[in-house]
């Protein structure tokens, strides 16, 4: 017996990670790895991200409503990482969100509050999209986090946006799932709410529980438990694990599931009525089907969670480096790892990090992660106090709004003021004020008016990174007939305000032509 406690101790030391005396990964005690091995396991998260968004990178949202066909290749070779990140850094706009989000822990601590966060993405010089730049807009002006990401506030927040940036929280986090979902709830809902921020959560949890387990359904299924059952996330996840099990060879079937099922966005408004979608748990169900399908083959998994297309470079993204982490760096395999080593030294764009100092900062706070949460650090040695995951609190976005038509909308013979009627419950305006690459300072002012009441005073800036996602919204309306008016109060001779469509929305579906709305 004294020989056998020797040899499950020399496991511990040696092993890439085991739970102690404990063969059934379901049962939870506390965890020994060596130092090596945990840097192992982070380094690995940190560069199967990276080869993943490096991947995807060419086919981000060529493909919307479709899947890329088998006989279309897939590009990668020696050198493609390095010439990426030179040529084309905006690429890496999930990585640098990640490292914003870690030099804020470096310089300020593992309790630095959510304004921290905020404030450092929202004056960040990169360019944001959908939930992302909603929040920042909100930031600046005075709406600050939770309120930032929350649903009436943000037509975004169920997007993808803190699921593509919530790496670090489980990285940080080893077999400490809730204690990334504490992480993600300060920083999540900065830009997020409801499922647009379990996807978040449920992206960290993986990554907490991969460095437990070396099986990838029980990852998947220990992490779902962190999201509330009755969500829909929840639901969608649960229903490809159940299609995985139906169609273990089939991919493209649970594909076309999912597609029936859950691909009707209510939200984005870029993704209501089309093909476009970036709602967070229909981009997570391809990553786990990459995952689930891929059977821990590093090529297969990124291959499938590329070809379900939509945010083609965030799933593979997110995929890699769930299964980096899992194998760790050292067995990502070396055709992956092709000029890896000539583009660790890249800072990535907008930051003064390049993966070799994640890779240190990252070890840095996952040991004192472990610390903080009862570990020990001792020597080569590590105890990590593994945590039984937990539910976090159920949130719903967009509750009880259904859409139901889509519209154009037209300026005044002035170009000052829009107006329109319609009936239902609330409605978004599309639109924007911004250049790409607009860094002037002008702002348009407007005022909108609903039921001639004035219901909200607005800035519309030029600038592309400040912009307003969308020009105007609103969804707590009571059932019936609207008159909406949307007034620019000074104008420009340099610039305009472009507007598109306005989509309505409802107490209740449509169904087509059945119910026809264009009456409204």
């Amino acid at each position: 017996m004294k020989w056998l406690k020797i040899f499950i101790l020399l496991l511990f030391i040696s092993g890439p990670l085991i739970a102690q005396n404990n063969p059934d990964p379901s049962v939870k005690s506390d965890i020994l790895i060596s130092r090596q091995a945990l840097q192992n396991k982070i380094k690995g998260g940190w560069a199967g991200q990276t080869i993943g968004v490096t991947f995807g990178g060419s086919y981000e949202f060529r493909f919307e409503g479709s899947f890329i066909g088998d006989y279309q290749p897939l590009l990668w070779y020696n050198g493609y990482l390095k010439e990426t990140m030179l040529n084309n850094p905006y690429l890496y706009d999930d990585l640098y969100m990640d490292l914003t989000f870690v030099d804020v822990f470096e310089k300020y601590g593992l309790d630095a509050p959510a304004d921290s966060f905020a404030n450092a993405f929202a004056r960040a010089g990169y360019s944001l999209w959908h939930a992302n730049q909603a929040a920042r807009y909100n930031i600046l002006h005075g709406i600050h986090p939770p309120l930032s990401g929350f649903w009436k506030n943000n037509p975004h927040a169920d997007c993808i946006d803190y699921q593509i940036e919530s790496d670090f929280a489980g990285l940080m986090s080893p077999a400490m799932p809730n204690t990334a979902s504490a992480i993600s709830d300060k920083i999540g809902h900065i830009m997020n709410y409801g499922d647009g921020w379990y996807g978040g959560v449920f992206v960290g949890a993986m990554y907490t529980l991969a460095f437990t387990s070396d099986s990838i359904l029980f990852i998947i299924e220990e992490a779902l438990k962190t999201i509330p059952a009755q969500s829909e996330f929840h639901q969608c996840i649960r229903d490809v694990i159940g299609w995985h099990a139906k169609y273990p060879e089939d991919w493209k079937q649970t594909w076309l599931e999912v597609q029936k099922k859950w691909a009707n966005d209510i939200g984005c408004p870029d993704g209501v009525f089309a093909p476009f979608n970036i709602d967070a748990k229909v981009n997570a169900a391809y990553v786990v089907m990459g995952l689930l399908y891929g059977n821990k083959d590093f090529t297969r998994t990124l291959e499938i969670a590329t070809r379900c297309g939509q945010d083609a470079d965030c799933n593979p993204s997110s995929a890699g480096g769930i299964l980096g982490a899992l194998l760790g760096y050292d067995q990502i395999p070396a055709y992956w790892k092709m000029g890896l080593t000539e583009a660790e030294s890249i800072p990535f764009k907008y930051t003064v990090m390049s993966l070799n100092s994640v890779y240190e900062i990252g070890m840095k706070h996952a040991l004192e992660n472990i610390r903080r949460n009862g570990g020990t650090v001792d020597g080569d040695q590590i105890r990590i106090k593994a945590q039984k995951p937990v539910a976090v609190r159920f949130e719903k976005s967009f509750e009880g709004l259904y859409p139901v038509l889509k519209k154009p909308v037209h300026w005044s013979d002035d170009k000052k003021q829009i107006d329109f009627e319609f009936e239902g419950t609330g409605f978004v305006m599309k639109g924007d004020a911004s250049k790409w690459d607009s860094h002037s300072d002008f702002s348009f002012n407007a005022e909108l008016y609903i039921d001639g009441k004035l219901v909200e005073t607005i800035q519309l800036p030029v600038s592309f990174t400040g912009r307003r996602h969308e020009l105007c919204w609103k969804y707590d309306l009571p059932k019936g007939k609207h008159k909406v008016l949307f007034k620019i109060l000074n104008s420009s001779k340099d610039e305009e305000v472009r507007a598109g469509d306005v989509i309505i929305y409802s107490d209740h579906p449509v169904s087509g032509l059945a119910n026809n709305q264009t009456h409204l």
